[in-house]
């Protein structure tokens, strides 16, 4: 029977070379082609090529799906042994004698393990995604981009794994493997020793964050760019921590003394009362540093030091700015810039004017970092039976102390007592290998926070500092700035009360740059009665009436550099700001009267630079943590 009686379309085929010769009619090439392609695809000569290669393409898109499952649930097994790791390094503050007595070894030993874990299957992961299959994949327009993405990942974590916490792990267990002569004190030499592995470890996390950064961050598969995000999440809380083990190895050696005996001006600063780097000075050690051993020879308070003065020169841009606080003659205004180390420099040219004797170095910190360090060491014991620990020791020094010891000089003497019992407790915990990983972790949690400052008076140990976070200083003028600083101007104690809000938000672009309003909010929560007389008293004599808990600041907006001010409102109406600037960034200050139980609302309007990242926001260690708000920057578009 004949197609056309069969009901099938009865086709004529193009003559023979009319489609190599381009001369197909349009009618045959939508009608006719896909008849012609399927005809000839019956041609064994030309269905077994085209099988073999769609049977590669299914075999390598199973050969994906399969080896990805595996390198995910490897990734996976290599997240939980460093979570494990996270979380037995968290549960073990050491305020547990009982837990705190388990042998360094052991929890070393345990660290390793749960590393060398997560190293294993983060190689097998990695060993999963290599295969031939997956680089072409990976290199595929539009469809790739998850699969270059897991193998970016799978890659990443082998070498954050083996490049980076393998060898941090390792150095931990050779600092504690190496003895010294009487156990008490550190080993400079092997820190020296495991410097360059610390170096290289550090380089290696900064070279996996790149290359995680440089993965697609957007892709058809949204499972895949969470899971990079994550990574990244993670990478940036790692790096941080790998740049500043490689600089404490290279700076810590010769600044605890292997070189020769170094001295060092302690600072304890009372956020009660704020000044610029977080508190007013107030009593101070000399600490002496000798091959590792730790040692308080000089305590003494701000009284002591009244009289002193600095003949240190800060340049003209600082005297216009604190000029009239008398910074380097008042040892109480000395740290009313936030750039710590003007202020050390102040108490180091004070103190040898005062002793006749030259410091190496100074160090800032406050009663919340004595908390951090002593829920590590344990607590300390006073002469009268009584104990300061981590959970008292803030509410002791800066609220609790002013009813419990009205006289001045009394109240001096305790702070020195609390002083004294706090050092020979850290100093206690340091000797103690039982104690010293579990101190030395809350000493790094206090630097990052900013909550203890250090200087040093040795250049090349001093450009080290300045590019951490401890090192106190404002940051370059290159980088975008958010920063409220605020000094208290009353001579009150009633910053103890205060709560800070900052908002920084953009706007439009206008004329090539870009509108920002900034919104400072300042709350005042003391209570209206029942306050010590030397809490609330104001020293500053104002001409108008206040009540007791009423307050006043100097409150200090540190903008990005070439900012202009637009305008500016507080509590909704206009208002005149001072205008200033320190290391590049310009600075604008309004005196604030600040009542009990009362908020204002400072508003700044800003033309700042179209920065292509966000703002810095400068946090001013205070007993109440500023609570800030970055809103999102965009491209400039208008």
């Amino acid at each position: 029977m004949s197609e056309s009686r069969r009901g099938a379309p009865r086709v004529q085929e193009p003559p023979l070379g009319a489609e190599r010769a381009g001369r197909i009619p349009r009618r045959w090439k939508k009608r006719v082609l896909p008849v012609v392609i399927v005809r000839r695809l019956r041609d064994r000569r030309v269905r077994l090529p085209v099988y073999a290669v769609a049977g590669l393409l299914l075999a390598g898109a199973a050969w994906i799906a399969v080896t990805g499952v595996l390198a995910r649930n490897e990734l996976l097994a290599a997240q939980r042994s460093l979570e494990a790791l996270r979380r037995q390094h968290l549960a073990q503050p050491a305020v547990d004698p009982a837990t705190a007595a388990g042998p360094p070894t052991t929890r070393t030993a345990t660290a390793q393990d749960a590393v060398r874990s997560a190293a294993g299957h983060a190689a097998r992961a990695h060993r999963l995604t290599t295969g031939p299959a997956w680089f072409p994949a990976a290199h595929l327009p539009v469809l790739g981009g998850p699969v270059r993405t897991v193998r970016g990942i799978a890659e990443a974590s082998d070498r954050l794994t083996h490049d980076v916490l393998s060898p941090m792990a390792r150095t931990v267990a050779e600092l504690g493997s190496t003895g010294t002569d009487d156990g008490r004190h550190l080993d400079l030499s092997a820190l020296r020793r495991v410097a360059p592995l610390l170096e290289q470890a550090s380089r290696s996390a900064s070279e996996v964050r790149a290359d995680v950064d440089d993965l697609p961050h957007g892709t058809w598969l949204p499972a895949t760019d969470r899971a990079r995000t994550e990574l990244a999440r993670q990478l940036d809380r790692i790096t941080p921590l790998t740049h500043d083990a490689a600089a404490a190895a290279r700076l810590l050696p010769s600044m605890l003394g292997a070189d020769g005996p170094r001295r060092y001006l302690a600072v304890f600063e009372n956020t009660a009362e704020a000044r610029g780097t977080g508190g007013l000075p107030g009593a101070f050690a000399v600490l002496r540093t000798e091959r590792g051993r730790l040692s308080f020879e000089y305590f003494g308070n701000d009284t002591e030091l009244s009289e002193a003065y600095a003949d240190v020169d800060l340049g003209a841009e600082f005297g216009a700015l604190y000029g009239p606080g008398a910074p380097t003659r008042t040892w109480v205004n000395s740290n009313m810039s936030p750039h710590f180390p003007y202020a050390a420099r102040i108490w180091a040219a004070a103190w040898q004017r005062h002793s006749g004797r030259t410091v190496d170095g100074a160090f800032g910190l406050d009663p919340g970092a004595v908390s951090g360090l002593l829920a590590a060491s344990g607590p300390a014991r006073l002469p009268d039976g009584s104990v300061v620990a981590a959970h008292n020791v803030v509410d002791l020094s800066e609220r609790a102390s002013y009813a419990l010891h009205p006289d001045v000089k009394r109240r001096k003497a305790y702070f020195l007592d609390v002083a004294r019992a706090v050092a020979i407790r850290l100093l206690g915990a340091s000797a103690d290998p039982a104690r010293r990983a579990d101190l030395f972790s809350a000493l790094h949690r206090q630097l990052g926070e900013g909550r203890i400052k250090v200087w040093s008076a040795h250049s090349a140990e001093q450009r080290e500092l300045l590019a951490r976070s401890f090192g106190g200083a404002l940051p370059k003028e290159s980088a975008p700035l958010a920063g409220l600083v605020v000094n208290n101007a009353a001579g009150t104690k009633l910053d103890y009360y205060l709560h800070r809000q900052l908002v920084w938000a953009p706007g439009r672009c206008v004329g090539g740059q870009r509108e920002v309003t900034v919104t400072v909010r300042l709350t005042n929560r003391a209570p209206v009665s029942g306050l010590p007389p030397y809490v609330v008293q104001r020293v500053d004599d104002p001409p108008y009436d206040t009540r007791p808990g009423d307050n006043r600041l100097l409150v200090s907006y540190y903008a990005s550099a070439e900012a202009t001010l637009s305008g500016a409102t507080l509590d909704g109406r206009p208002t005149q700001v001072g205008h200033g600037a320190e290391r590049g960034h310009p600075v604008f200050t309004l005196d604030v009267e600040l009542p009990a139980r009362g908020t204002r609302t400072l508003v700044l309007h800003l033309l700042e630079r179209p920065w292509d990242r966000s703002p810095v926001v400068l946090r001013q260690p205070l007993v109440h943590p500023l609570r800030a708000t970055v809103l999102p920057n965009g491209p400039c578009v208008g």
